[in-house]
């Protein structure tokens, strides 16, 4: 029987494991694609503390090496579903079952996409979906952000004292956002709203250089960006666990910052959880509260 298992080999899951493994237990991380989580996507990393710049894929990979020579075991499968026996609990993947004293969940959040053709092409080198780890690589430049929700909204505040231009793009003739920003977005000289439309083209050879603006299914617009921030929400990779683990209407694991949920010897890190700051930061930091959370409950068993 393992003492944790692990689900998900992003930053918060990967921490966890350098936690469990350096408090004298062993954590065995099942990560269902490849370690690292929606970081791997960032050309460059210039927000955590001590690292100047680093790019996405080595960040991972440095902590995936690091968690491994600390002898956590990593298997790529994919998580169907859990059980709780009490005691113990059965992890069910795709190849068969595992049991463990005790599960921290570190599933993540996917960034919902447009699904316009060459998207996945252009992250990294123009598309976004975080104004905060990547709007100061836009300076001086013209964007646009798409969504008209308070992530849209506080996008485009951020990015407006970064930016020359800032188009807001929601298919929508109102934004949902908070009232007070959405004034003060208005009164700023260099943002323009773009409502009723969506994004339904990405141009460009390598890089993003324009987008193509349709509004009741006809193109009305080009427009030269050098960057597109999509805030149209998020995915949280919960719903095989819906049975056990309380959820709220989004999907996310209902948990605070003790990261505790609300089965004893299951516990969440990262995106996946309740949370009003998901950045790589806050993912790492959530990995250590539930490895010594997970500890705390195997010591008191």
């Amino acid at each position: 029987m393992e003492d944790v298992i692990i689900i998900g080999g992003g930053p918060a899951g990967l921490t966890a494991a350098i936690y469990v493994e350096r408090a004298g237990k062993h954590a065995l991380v099942f990560e269902g694609n490849v370690c690292g989580g929606q970081i791997v996507n960032a050309a460059k990393v210039e927000n955590y503390p001590s690292i100047k710049e680093i790019s996405g894929a080595d960040f991972a990979m440095n902590l995936y090496e690091q968690a491994k020579n600390l002898g956590a075991e990593i298997k790529f499968e994919k998580v169907v579903g859990i059980v709780d026996n009490k005691n113990y609990k059965t992890v069910k993947t795709t190849t068969g079952e595992v049991q463990a004293k005790a599960v921290i969940l570190a599933t993540g959040a996917s960034n919902r996409k447009l699904g316009i053709d060459k998207e996945k092409e252009f992250i990294g080198r123009g598309v976004s979906y975080c104004a905060t780890c990547d709007g100061a690589f836009f300076r001086n430049k013209s964007v646009a952000v798409v969504g008209g929700g308070n992530t849209a909204i506080e996008d485009a505040m951020f990015l407006s004292n970064y930016c020359s231009k800032v188009y807001i793009i929601h298919r929508r003739a109102e934004l949902r956002g908070e009232e007070k920003i959405i004034k003060e977005l208005k009164e700023k000289s260099n943002v323009e709203f773009i409502l009723e439309a969506n994004v339904t083209k990405l141009i460009g050879d390598g890089k993003l250089e324009q987008i193509e603006i349709t509004k009741n299914n006809s193109v009305t617009q080009k427009i030269d960006v050098s960057g597109l921030f999509v805030a149209i929400g998020q995915v949280p990779g919960n719903g095989a666990f819906e049975n056990i683990i309380k959820l709220d209407s989004y999907g996310y694991v209902d948990a605070t910052e003790d990261c505790k949920t609300n089965v004893d010897g299951i516990f969440v890190a990262g995106d996946a959880r309740v949370k009003t700051v998901r950045q790589l930061t806050t993912a790492c930091s959530d990995g250590t509260v539930a490895a010594l959370a997970a500890i705390n409950y195997l010591r008191n068993k």
